[in-house]
């Protein structure tokens, strides 16, 4: 039921019509945004999240070049579809998108607005340990593939 698919010039518009809810959107940088950043960082991979055939979300992720680690840079699932378990669903096909790819590493970081709860509470669920506040002020949280 859900699946990653490639962003390109077939879905980007429908990727960027989509939207956290209004008091999530402090939290999120928009997908237009970020399908921007992914053209000049060709480390990015942008994907974007369906249920069935409907896209409900977007997901960007890559190594990073400071720390050599894998890195989910942006998780959104638009706001008429939260809270029906999808986010959760999407994020474990990142991670085994991940952890299936040979240059992975041993860990995916992420970070996160502090006042996120419901992005925390996701995280916490799919086994993100918290590591502490970035210079940057987000809450950052590593997974470890066992």
């Amino acid at each position: 039921m859900i699946s990653l698919k490639l962003i390109d010039e077939s879905n980007w518009e429908d990727c960027i019509e989509l939207k956290p809810k209004q008091e999530q959107e402090v939290f999120i940088a928009s997908n237009l945004y970020s399908i921007a950043e992914s053209k000049f960082f060709p480390n990015l991979e942008i994907k974007a999240i369906y249920y069935e055939e409907k896209m409900i979300g977007f997901a960007m992720y890559g190594l990073d070049s400071d720390d050599g680690n894998y890195w989910i840079y942006r998780f959104m699932i638009d706001e008429r579809f939260q809270g029906r378990g999808y986010g959760k669903s999407a994020m474990k096909l990142v991670i085994q998108d991940i952890e299936s790819r040979e240059d992975r590493t041993d860990v995916i970081w992420l970070g996160y607005h502090v006042n996120n709860e419901q992005g925390r509470k996701l995280y916490a669920s799919l086994g993100f340990q918290e590591a502490g506040i970035a210079d940057w002020g987000e809450m950052l949280a590593k997974y470890s593939f066992r």
